[in-house]
């Protein structure tokens, strides 16, 4: 596999001297393609894949006869049938027998179980939008945390100022020991999203992800960096997914650059972190983390992040692919200090992580160093 990986890798670099732009985590989708098919679909996987232009077809083609050499189909070469095989789906009719249906009759359920696991960048706008109303209906419980109120219990700590009222009653009789302990609440989130250029193909659906987790509470904030930091939770509170993104887009002005993570956390920690915004939150980073600062100021500032806060989640698109490995050197200098690092290129990965967050109640380890 890693063979198939440094090939892809070449070709990308060809694509890119031809004048394509191609993130990583399309060139990442294009090997997973030409790993499960046939050499015959090469051409065109990568024609699905990696061109977003029909103006961009011409580069592609001498790129790909460049790289691959002669004996793959051609434009003038029919494009393979293709038939998707939909698993059977067993389906409860009104008299509560089981009927299963097949590729010819698609229920909607079996539709929406194939968008839960199909990858943001590889998703129509229509879809896109379908995976925000699916999105909205995820629970975030978030773990809780102790505030300084107190409420009255039958046990805890001891309540003297209400034990000495009680005792003080005027009917004489004498009152118990009463106890209270300190309130639960749940702990803030925090989104911290790349839209940096190499993230573009995941920035919409990331946003789109951002808008649905904050219409859960109103004490939640969101944050995007490209190489700046800005805050976008007042734009993400308007009502339509589609509202949102525009207000969004009229505030970010680092959009599709450059990379510069050690830059952003550091903002956000100078600027949140004598806050309760940071202070006991679970703090989600969705980023490639192909990072163009410097390594030992992320590593820093990660740290300080890593100590503020309650838990550090890291969401990784790249991860999913097959022979991924966090050795860039961003993503390597972040790495000690994230609690948990998944993917979130798709519907059922942020669903697992919601429930994954019900569970947290500490951390399982302190960052290795």
């Amino acid at each position: 596999m890693s063979t198939l990986v440094d090939d892809v890798a070449a070709f990308g670099r060809r694509l890119r001297a031809e004048g394509l732009t191609v993130e990583p985590a399309r060139l990442a989708t294009f090997a997973q393609a030409i790993a499960l098919t046939s050499p015959e679909t090469t051409y065109w996987a990568g024609r699905a894949v990696l061109v977003s232009r029909p103006a961009d077809t011409p580069a592609y083609d001498r790129a790909f006869f460049a790289h691959y050499g002669a004996g793959f189909p051609t434009e003038r070469t029919p494009m393979p049938r293709m038939v998707a095989r939909v698993p059977d789906v067993a389906l409860e009719t009104p008299d509560g027998s089981a009927s299963s249906t097949g590729a010819a009759s698609v229920s909607p359920a079996s539709r929406v179980e194939q968008l839960r696991y199909k990858r943001f960048e590889l998703c129509t706008e229509e879809e896109l939008a379908r995976l925000g109303e699916l999105m909205r209906e995820l629970t975030w419980s978030m773990p809780p945390r102790r505030t300084r109120r107190r409420r009255s219990s039958r046990r805890g700590e001891l309540d003297m100022a209400r034990t000495l009222r009680r005792s003080m009653r005027p009917d004489g009789e004498a009152a118990g020991i009463q106890w209270h302990q300190r309130r639960l609440t749940p702990r803030r989130l925090v989104l911290l999203l790349d839209i940096s250029g190499s993230m573009s193909a995941y920035s919409r659906a990331l946003l789109i992800f951002a808008h649905a987790a904050l219409s859960s509470d109103d004490g939640w904030e969101a944050f995007c960096f490209g190489t700046r930091l800005t805050r976008i939770t007042g734009q993400l509170r308007t009502r339509t997914p589609d509202a949102a993104l525009r207000a969004a887009s009229e505030t970010v002005l680092d959009w599709d650059g450059g990379t510069r993570i050690g830059d952003a956390v550091k903002a956000l920690v100078d600027g949140w972190g004598q806050t309760q915004v940071l202070r006991g939150a679970v703090v989600i980073v969705c980023s490639d983390g192909l990072d163009t600062g410097e390594p030992d100021l992320l590593a820093e500032q990660m740290d300080r992040l890593h100590r503020l806060s309650r838990e550090v989640v890291w969401l990784n698109p790249l991860k999913g692919l097959v022979g991924y490995e966090p050795i860039a050197q961003g993503m390597a200098a972040a790495m000690p200090y994230i609690d948990l690092f998944a993917t979130g290129d798709d519907l059922a990965s942020l669903e697992a992580l919601s429930q994954r967050l019900s569970t947290v109640r500490g951390r399982s380890r302190r960052p290795s160093h």
